[in-house]
């Protein structure tokens, strides 16, 4: 598998290929860790994971779901009931206002359903870049862009894949240095990583299999 990665990913970068070979050996599950059943299930998980962790929302969304299993229904919920819902999530009302006005949109201009294009998505309330790409990769299986949260910024960072902080600057530079079929597991695998080893504050890069290839690394001081 590392053999076969390393010639999938991109080739601007002479680390690239090893890279991408020990992320795809140290992660190989690409499954997304927000439960969900539907395109819209998977749109109202992401924005309530903002600044919050995958098992929370996965906690909340199950009574979330069941109550409003429609953007009918979130349009029409009543706002301090939708804020109940997933107040354990963190910035609840900016949630549930972001949810509230999204679905009102689909509602009002597709029907009720989420729409397979990046125009159409980043024009709902509350859906940049990031939370378009999740919807396009993971649901339609369509790779417009890279999913840049702050797990990738920071790993790309620190990895030197990228100097810039703005995550649209950032997505720019990992599109040009992979190929296209990599925009989608290459992230996750940061994500992933970040997650488990690149953390924010202490890394730990003694225990990171990515060490000898990373110029931010502890590991060797």
């Amino acid at each position: 598998m590392a053999e076969d990665m390393a010639e999938d990913v991109g080739r601007s970068d002479p680390r690239l290929g090893e890279l991408g070979s020990r992320l795809a050996d140290r992660y190989p599950d690409l499954t997304v860790t927000l439960d969900h059943s539907s395109a819209l299930e998977l749109l109202v998980a992401t924005i309530l994971s903002a600044q919050c962790t995958d098992a929370r929302v996965n906690e909340v969304t199950p009574a979330l779901f069941q109550r409003f299993p429609t953007a009918e229904d979130y349009a029409g919920a009543d706002r301090e009931e939708l804020e109940e819902y997933v107040r354990s999530t963190g910035f609840f009302r900016n949630k549930a206002k972001h949810i509230q006005q999204m679905s009102a949109r689909l509602v009002a201009d597709h029907g009720g359903e989420i729409p397979g294009t990046m125009e159409a998505l980043v024009e709902l309330p509350g859906v940049a870049r990031k939370t378009a790409n999740v919807i396009l990769s993971n649901w339609f299986g369509v790779h417009e862009g890279v999913v840049v949260d702050t797990h990738v910024k920071r790993v790309a960072g620190r990895l030197g894949l990228t100097e810039e902080t703005d995550p649209a600057k950032v997505e720019r530079d990992l599109m040009e240095l992979l190929p296209t079929d990599q925009w989608r597991p290459f992230a996750w695998r940061l994500i992933l990583h970040g997650r488990s080893t690149c953390a924010a504050r202490r890394p730990n890069c003694s225990g990171c299999e990515l060490a000898d290839l990373c110029p931010s690394s502890r590991a060797f001081d």
